[in-house]
């Protein structure tokens, strides 16, 4: 008797999403904040410019999983130089999400994909992370 070939179900693959005009982040200030669903669950993420380039990242410390800005869509420490979770001081490089100090260990945040062009900054969804509202 042949078995029937099982295959997970695939999820359709979604476009860029506009997330807001470059203008919006300036360089180290503050966090650009958007909803996403991560596994299915309601999350909060957000984008920021530094050095030059955004990045962008889910707004959850590795730690203990918590929404890390101390006010809304502030990230960064006093200096301007760390991202610091406001709730247990686990401090990321903002460049790439990695733990550089504090109770982090040696987790990283979990990336979301961004570009920018044409004056203005898009997130990619994955398998993982999805737009929360799709019109």
């Amino acid at each position: 008797m042949a078995q029937a070939m099982l295959h997970p179900m695939r999820l359709p693959e979604l476009p860029p999403q506009p997330l807001c005009g470059s203008e919006a982040l300036a360089e180290r200030g503050t966090a650009f904040l958007f909803d996403v669903l991560h596994y299915g669950q309601s999350a909060r993420a957000f984008a920021m410019r530094i050095d030059g380039h955004v990045v962008a990242y889910l707004n959850r410390c590795v730690h203990v999983p918590t929404e890390m800005d101390w006010q809304p869509g502030e990230f960064l420490d006093s200096a301007r130089e760390w991202i610091v979770c406001s709730m247990h001081g686990a401090a990321y490089d903002p460049r790439n999400g990695r733990c550089v100090g504090g109770p982090c260990g040696r987790g990283k945040l979990t990336v979301i994909e961004v570009r920018e062009h044409d004056g203005q900054v898009y997130w990619y969804p994955s398998r993982d992370t999805r737009p929360a509202f799709v019109d």
